[in-house]
């Protein structure tokens, strides 16, 4: 296994137990997403990753990259990213609601923080503009020097990723209303530039003076022509566009996924970096043998070997929302938990969702009863609570950070306490310790009479025997968690988009034993297989 790969060091490779095998059912992912994009001034592309509180640059020939932040660092879930005449990089962070400057020098520091939802960001002559992708979004002119901004727009549904075009406006997609506006940068009135779009969400000039334009909900990239509104369309990619930049008369687009492709002539794509996953995080084995992998803004279906197919994402119709937790219940059904507090039925195939519960604090595992009730482990609330019927019943509570749940074919039902580095047997209330000794467990699961829980921060997998209380280790050094010594930043909510965000190494099996671990460091869908 790869020991660097461009969003994950280590120099303790993975090893397994005698007896047991690992690999990977999907690659390794080189960026933890890809949001916004911004040529910098030696010529690489900067890439803002939401999801890693990671900034990358890559060279565009050799496909090379190098992190510049990193997780634990200064710059926080970094969305857009712009650089002015000196090579100071400025980076909306927008679960922390500010921008913030980085120095070629690698000092920082916060140079506005009031600003919710902060994403799009540009600059201009000397004049720095940032904006809020929200319902009534603002669109503001900061001053450098710490002053008060100076508003450029108000009441924006959802303005994102901006450009001064040829004729000195400010050119901007709203999201809200599916369609590109301009605007003076003295204020006053913004105008209707194109509409009836693909959900807009950037907004660049090429060096022809056309709009270059990605759409989030319909794949494409489209060259709008700002006098006319006419457009053509560059490329049919996939739903999930964030971001365009140009180096030179190159054409690079990014995706939330992580893709990173340079457009061609003709519709072509050169992958510049291919897609990857976000972290990933909950996983299920279906009934089919596929493997639903939850990715947050994404989740997908994946058969080993055969690669992977887009199960959902938050603008598609049905989405129950940003997906971190996820339990089989059905053919083509699953039971999921999401970032904004929800429990739901999800049918992707159908695009339909069906609420269970909502209202929950940092929901993360999931896991579905002998008797067909759901049982969710509520990490914020330190709770373990079963819901059946559209009842809710609390079968622990001041628990520390539970994450991951299992249930025994008796029923019994296990939860990961991963704030007090053991995994508790809960029910009537209480919780009593099944396995002590821990660093982090999360993700957990039941198989054979055997309880295996992924330990986040010792990066091993655990085995405990139910009957006989007998436990070793079957794997170690996994690519799970936080590297080693960084402590990462807490990742607040994206305004109505997604509650608070943030890492859960889940973990599943087949019913041959495979078992399937969230590789959340390297982005990768790990397996493990008893050999022979």
């Amino acid at each position: 296994m790869s020991l660097q790969n461009g969003r994950y060091t280590t120099t303790v490779p993975a090893s397994v137990a005698e007896g047991w095998t690992l690999e990977r059912a999907t690659p390794q992912s080189r960026l933890f997403g890809a949001n916004g994009v911004r040529t910098g001034p030696d010529g690489r592309i900067y890439v803002a990753q939401v999801s890693g509180s990671t900034i990358s640059a890559i060279d565009v020939d050799t496909g090379a990259v190098e992190l510049i932040t990193s997780k634990g660092g200064p710059i926080v879930a970094p969305d857009d990213l712009v650089f002015d005449d000196a090579g100071n990089l400025y980076a909306t962070e927008i679960t922390e609601g500010r921008v913030s400057m980085l120095a070629p020098n690698g000092t920082s520091k916060v140079i506005y923080g009031d600003i919710p939802v902060a994403n799009p960001i540009a600059f201009h002559q000397g004049r720095l503009i940032a904006g809020e992708c929200r319902v009534g979004g603002r669109i503001m002119e900061l001053d450098r020097d710490g002053g008060a901004p100076r508003m450029i727009a108000t009441d924006v549904p959802m303005p994102n990723a901006m450009d001064v075009g040829p004729d000195g406006k400010l050119y901007f997609p709203v999201m809200g209303t599916n369609e590109i506006w301009r605007v003076s940068l003295d204020g006053g009135a913004p105008e209707v530039v194109a509409k009836d779009l693909g959900v807009p969400d950037s907004v660049k000039f090429d060096a022809q003076g056309f709009i270059v334009s990605t759409q989030v909900h319909s794949g494409q990239v489209l060259r709008i022509d700002p006098r006319t509104g006419d457009r053509t369309v560059l490329a049919n990619i996939a739903p999930g566009l964030d971001n365009v930049t140009f180096v030179g008369d190159r054409i690079f687009v990014s995706s939330i996924p992580g893709d990173v492709y340079e457009i061609l002539g003709g519709g072509k794509l050169r992958p510049l970096v291919s897609e990857g996953l976000n972290w990933p995080l909950g996983l299920a084995v279906l009934e089919d043998g596929q493997l639903f992998v939850a990715d947050g803004p994404f989740s997908y279906f994946v058969r080993p070997g055969q690669g992977r197919q887009v199960a959902g994402m938050l603008f598609t119709p049905g989405s129950p929302g940003y997906v971190r937790g996820v339990a089989a219940s059905g053919p083509g059904e699953v039971v999921v938990t999401t970032a904004n507090g929800h429990v739901a039925k999800w049918r992707p195939v159908a695009m339909e969702s069906e609420f269970l519960g909502e209202g929950y604090d940092r929901l993360y595992g999931v896991a579905i009863a002998p008797g067909g009730g759901v049982v969710v482990a509520e990490a914020g609330g330190g709770r373990v609570v079963a819901i059946d019927g559209g009842k809710a019943e609390v079968l622990a509570s001041g628990l520390k950070e539970p994450m991951g749940v299992a249930i025994g074919a008796d029923g019994t039902v296990y939860a990961s306490e991963s704030g007090a580095g053991r995994v508790v047997k809960v029910s009537g209330g209480r919780a009593d310790t099944v396995v002590d000794g821990l660093k982090e467990p999360q993700g957990v699961v039941i198989q054979g009479g055997r309880l295996y829980i992924v330990d986040a921060l010792a990066k091993e997998l655990v085995e405990h025997d139910l009957a006989s209380g007998a436990r070793r280790t079957i794997a170690s050094g996994l690519p799970v968690g936080a590297p080693a010594g960084v402590t990462p930043k807490f990742l607040g909510p994206i305004g109505d988009m997604s509650g608070p965000m943030g890492p859960f190494a889940g973990i599943a099996a087949g019913p041959d034993g495979t078992l399937y671990v969230s590789g959340d460091a390297d982005g990768s869908v790990l397996v493990l297989r008893i050999s022979g």
